[in-house]
């Protein structure tokens, strides 16, 4: 059964960073691309980036682009997520997401596959940008 552990959010301020964790179990972790999504409050989920399953190749929403940096560890299964010069409108819960793919192919599938009712995703963590 897959297993998605979100932890690491928080209260922060403008301009400030965090990292989040993902601890992923019930899989071949290393196999799997894995993806991060958002949902600020009122809104719908919001795909934020996405790394291949051996880490080389990454992808970024536009509003994160330059910001923030995803990463995985695969001898801990574990995703992570740097944020960096954070903004208020960057506040929402993050959830984790494993991918159907391995590789972040061009037709950028995985930008838009956590829709699926079936992706599994975690219960996400808050993080909350405010002064």
């Amino acid at each position: 059964q897959v297993q998605l552990v979100e932890s690491g959010g928080g209260l922060v301020q403008p301009g400030d960073s965090l990292r989040l964790s993902c601890a992923a179990s019930g899989f071949a972790f290393r196999n799997y691309a894995m993806t991060w999504v958002r949902q600020a409050p009122g809104e719908g989920l919001e795909w934020v980036s996405s790394i291949s399953f051996g880490g080389s190749s990454t992808d970024y929403a536009d509003s994160v682009k330059d910001r923030f940096i995803i990463t995985r560890d695969n001898t801990r299964n574990t995703l992570y997520l740097q944020m960096n010069n954070k903004k208020p409108e960057d506040t929402a819960v993050y959830y984790c997401a494993k991918s159907a793919v391995s590789a972040l192919g061009v037709d950028r599938k995985y930008a838009s596959e956590f829709r699926d009712p079936g992706t599994p995703r975690g219960k996400g963590t808050q993080v909350t940008v405010s002064s």
